[in-house]
């Protein structure tokens, strides 16, 4: 029997989005807010998630030839002023270190909110001829931006990621690198996060700064808004000329190589939790999920219960990912509920009469179905499940983007379609800016990007009506 009184704290999904979000994180202790405004302290269970997920990418990332370093911190603010766009576009996020100790520092230092600047000091040192190339580098770490406006995860002032930073030899060979990275975030959020993702290239006004080419995955959350999951930037030369990144090419002559940029970052537990959660809670998928499966015995006085229990626990452990709840203040129906609300996949519920019949329970978070497994089985059986809802998981989601995806072929058209069913508008584009700011101004939807897959919707632009030129897809961000 469950316990509804438990579900009571958790705000319903479609009655306030916000609040029932912020509930989840904190209900689910995945993080609480620190005493420093706008940041938050990750507890264990969201961090586990994390690490996952940087295992998984990491591994990925090897696999395709990166390395990884670390870059210090603190960056003068000199080097911050040798990419004029660079500046511009992170100047009101900035923070700097002014004074140690007593002492005012000669030279302000900024708090890294991205490390594009130090790693082409960097580069500028270590390279020298064709042969040092590619320079394919990456670091885990934690970024500084001075949000006004934050909330766990999706958008706090210090942040945990990765930044990938690579140089080239040729253009072809760091476009290709850009492209192959986002490939990568793309297996990541579909594969491990079962999430569908929208892939394409951003608008000018939407690039990343300093950025020749930024590539995106965008990802759609249960309420319709879109979170940018994960970004991929080709720079040219826009870096390696102001910081003299040079190398002696097969010829003999100096040029400039040619670089990228790449990252995603804690925002994607957000993600998980905005595309997948419920009114019961975070709901995860098996192949992220820091438990699998949860033993919860049932009748714990009862001889040979929590002894069957364990056993059960010490067979499977070898294999997933398990818990095993030997609490006792709180009843089955408490712990059901706990379980739940921390969006473990599977719950395994056994109690005297299953033993006897050499059976359990098995129960699953994904669609609450109840499956009667014998214990000779359960081993096989378990993975086959587990398979199975990361799958659905998958399907589901995309479900919810079929339907929350619509087309415009005018303004009255995107008004009333992204108020109505708010999600993804697909539409035909002049790659005028002064459309983009105008949808923005009336909608409040932003252009996620041109994706690969271009579509001919019609010959005129949604906006002005002028000759359109490419397909984009719009939505309200996070």
């Amino acid at each position: 029997m469950q316990d509804k009184n438990y579900v009571k704290d958790i705000t319903n999904i479609d009655e306030d989005f916000t609040k029932w979000y912020t509930d989840i994180v904190l209900k689910a202790e995945l993080a609480d807010y620190a005493d420093t405004k706008g940041c938050i302290a990750i507890k264990p269970y969201g961090y586990a998630i994390w690490e996952n997920i940087q295992n998984y990418t990491d591994k990925l990332f090897k696999e395709s030839g990166v390395k990884n370093v670390y870059f210090p911190i603190l960056i003068p603010e000199s080097l911050l002023q040798k990419e004029k766009d660079h500046v511009e576009g992170f100047a009101p996020e900035v923070a700097f270190v002014t004074e140690a100790g007593e002492e005012k520092l000669e030279e302000r230092l900024c708090v890294r909110p991205t490390s594009e600047t130090v790693f082409s000091t960097l580069y500028s040192k270590w390279l020298h001829s064709w042969r040092d190339l590619p320079m394919v580098y990456n670091q885990w770490c934690n970024v500084l931006r001075w949000e006004k406006e934050t909330r766990p995860f999706l958008r706090s002032r210090e942040f945990l990621w990765q930044e990938g930073h690579t140089i080239h030899e040729t253009e072809e060979e760091a476009k290709n690198r850009t492209l192959q990275m986002l490939e990568i975030y793309a297996k990541v959020i579909e594969d491990l996060l079962a999430i569908p993702v929208l892939k394409g290239r951003k608008t000018k006004k939407e690039q990343f700064a300093g950025a020749e080419a930024t590539y995106t995955v965008e990802t759609l959350m249960h309420d319709g808004r879109v979170l940018q999951s994960g970004t991929s930037h080709y720079f040219a030369q826009n870096f390696t000329k102001p910081f003299n990144i040079k190398f002696q090419n097969r010829e003999g002559k100096e040029e400039y190589a040619y670089q990228t940029s790449w990252g995603i970052s804690t925002r994607l537990i957000g993600a998980l939790i905005m595309a997948h959660g419920d009114d019961r809670g975070l709901k995860l998928p098996p192949k992220v999920a820091p438990i699998q499966a949860v033993i919860v015995p049932v009748a714990m006085h009862k001889e040979g219960v929590k002894e069957k229990a364990q056993e059960l626990y010490e067979i499977l452990n070898k294999k997933y990912r398990m818990e095993i709840d030997l609490r006792e203040q709180y009843s089955p129906g408490y712990k059901y509920n706990d379980w739940e609300m921390r969006g473990v996949p599977v719950r395994i519920e056994l109690g005297p009469r299953d033993i006897e019949n050499n059976k359990c329970l098995i129960v699953r978070r994904d669609t609450a179905e109840k499956i009667e497994v014998t214990l000779d089985e359960i081993n096989e059986k378990l993975e086959e499940i587990l398979n199975d809802i990361q799958v659905n998981m998958y399907n589901m989601c995309k479900e919810i983007v079929k339907k929350r995806t619509t087309t415009a072929l005018n303004l009255d058209e995107f008004e009333k379609n992204i108020n109505e069913n708010q999600g993804y508008v697909k539409t035909m584009w002049c790659e005028d800016v002064e459309c983009e700011n105008k949808i923005k101004e009336l909608t409040g939807a932003h252009s996620r990007c041109m994706p690969f897959e271009q579509e001919h919707i019609s010959d005129k632009c949604v906006c002005c009506g002028r000759k359109a030129t490419k397909m984009v897809v719009w939505g309200r961000q996070y």
